[in-house]
């Protein structure tokens, strides 16, 4: 630690070109920060800057149509080697469980008493309930509490007496500042600086109106995320929130497949640790979006750093790039048109021929990394499970995006019609056949559903230089 703080101190007195600040002739020299090279976010590997041509890679066979593509150009930026497993989901569930018993310690409601302080609510920080050691502690009181607040997470069936954790209880808020709308001129908070025309006469009392995202919860225990309009009054009215239930839809199994037996999957594919290695289902956009909210927040914890840019799933235009490894012939996430290797190995994970789901060696999903990566070293980008983007949906895809980092946002609001809600889904998945897991394919489904075909992984721009070994 010692050297470290050394050499970060050795790098603030020199410049670049290693000579010292002082007795610079008089010259502006700069004011440099002190070096931060990036550490690489577990299971992450970095993408490197590079274009390519992004869309269909050739013409529809079918109608013979021109491919319609952009040329786009991304900057560097983190991926997950594999898709968000199960066991790496549920510890995102499971701190939110631990998180609601902290604050029950500290509730009277559930027993708790003033033996147990909290600083702050799941909310915000990570709680820290801890005793009071200036009172007698009543042993036997405080571990009944304790049980009590455990207990409480947990529901049991009333005709099985099954017990399981109570997924209505698993709720994350957080809260994200909207950086983008702050920063557009439109909404500035002082009038004059809204025009840059100076022909233009501005109004200063002129009333800009502004959508805010809030949720609370009701005394009946029911979420409510809405979306309010109000006149624009300061920086605050950009910080939006929202709740939500972060317990996987495990009953997406028996409702995406009519007359299935697929009870086991449903009982078993999230909490068995048979499947830890697997990748998550019945996550909804909205319940992804979360999970790398948290996932953000643990990362910064563990820099001590506590700015820097977000984890959240990788925009479309990111996805198809890293899964093409940024080649423009290139349909699958490997070179050609061949779904086996020269050994006669699948390359992927889907569904080779008319109900023959196993032909693959699986008949749903895989472990994560069964199969080879591309040359990014990115594994099941075709198939497997298709894939969450933080991409918008819209019919005419990148034409309308920018050609630098191309994206497509829009925060739908509860009251918004339903077909706004879309956002684009990428990979195609074990249940799809070929043509539907290629790279360049894309299609969408609503941010609140659950599919039993359908993960994610997350991404990170990278911010600046990093020695950590990326793919070029």
């Amino acid at each position: 630690m010692k050297k470290v703080l050394l050499v970060l101190a050795a790098v603030a007195l020199f410049t670049s070109c290693g000579k010292t600040l002082s007795g610079g002739g008089g010259e502006v020299t700069g004011v440099r920060s002190v070096a931060f090279n990036e550490p690489a976010p577990y299971g992450m590997v970095l993408i490197k800057r590079g274009s390519f041509e992004m869309g269909p890679a050739d013409k529809d066979s079918l109608w013979g149509i021109n491919p319609e593509t952009k040329g786009v150009s991304f900057d560097a930026f983190w991926m997950d080697e594999t898709e968000v497993t199960n066991a790496k989901y549920r510890q995102f569930v499971y701190w939110v469980r631990d998180s609601i018993i902290r604050e029950r310690l500290a509730d009277p409601a559930y027993g708790g008493n003033d033996l147990f302080k909290i600083t702050e609510d799941r909310y915000g920080e990570p709680v820290t309930p801890h005793l009071d050691w200036s009172r007698p502690i009543p042993w036997k009181r405080a571990n009944e509490d304790e049980i009590r607040a455990i207990e409480s997470v947990y529901t049991v069936n009333p005709v099985t007496g099954e017990k399981t954790l109570d997924p209505k209880q698993m709720v994350y808020r957080y809260e994200w500042y909207d950086y983008t709308s702050a920063a557009l001129r439109k909404h500035n908070l002082d009038p004059a600086a809204r025009v840059r025309n100076t022909d233009i006469q501005v109004d200063p009392n002129e009333v800009i109106m502004i959508s805010k995202d809030t949720a609370y919860i009701t005394e009946e225990g029911e979420i409510v995320n809405e979306t309010i309009t109000r006149q624009l009054s300061g920086p605050w009215d950009f910080l939006h929130t929202r709740i939500v239930n972060i317990y996987p839809d495990e009953s997406c199994w028996v409702n995406d497949f009519n007359n299935a037996y697929n009870e086991p999957y449903m009982r078993m594919y999230f909490s068995h640790p048979g499947y830890d290695d697997y990748p998550v289902v019945g996550v909804s956009w909205e319940q992804a979006t979360a999970f790398c909210v948290w996932r953000t927040n643990l990362f910064k914890e563990s820099l001590n750093f506590p700015s820097g840019q977000a984890i959240e799933p990788p925009t479309e235009g990111e996805w198809e790039y890293a899964a093409r490894t940024g080649k423009n012939e290139n349909k699958y996430p490997w070179a050609g048109d061949e779904l086996v290797s020269g050994k006669g190995c699948f390359l992927g994970n889907f569904k080779p021929g008319k109900g023959n789901y196993t032909e693959d060696g699986h008949l749903i999903t895989s472990r994560v990394g069964s199969f080879a990566p591309n040359e990014f070293g990115l594994y099941d980008m075709a198939g497997n499970v298709a894939e969450w983007t933080s991409t918008s949906y819209s019919e005419s895809g990148p034409s309308q995006m920018s050609d630098m980092n191309p994206d497509l946002r829009y925060n739908a609001a509860k009251e918004d019609p339903y077909a706004m809600k879309k956002k684009v889904v990428r990979g195609g998945s074990w249940k799809d056949v070929a043509q539907f897991i290629r790279s360049d394919m894309r299609t969408f489904e609503y941010q609140n559903e659950t599919r039993s075909y359908i993960g994610f992984r997350c991404a990170r721009t990278q911010i600046g230089f990093s020695r950590a070994k990326g793919k070029k």
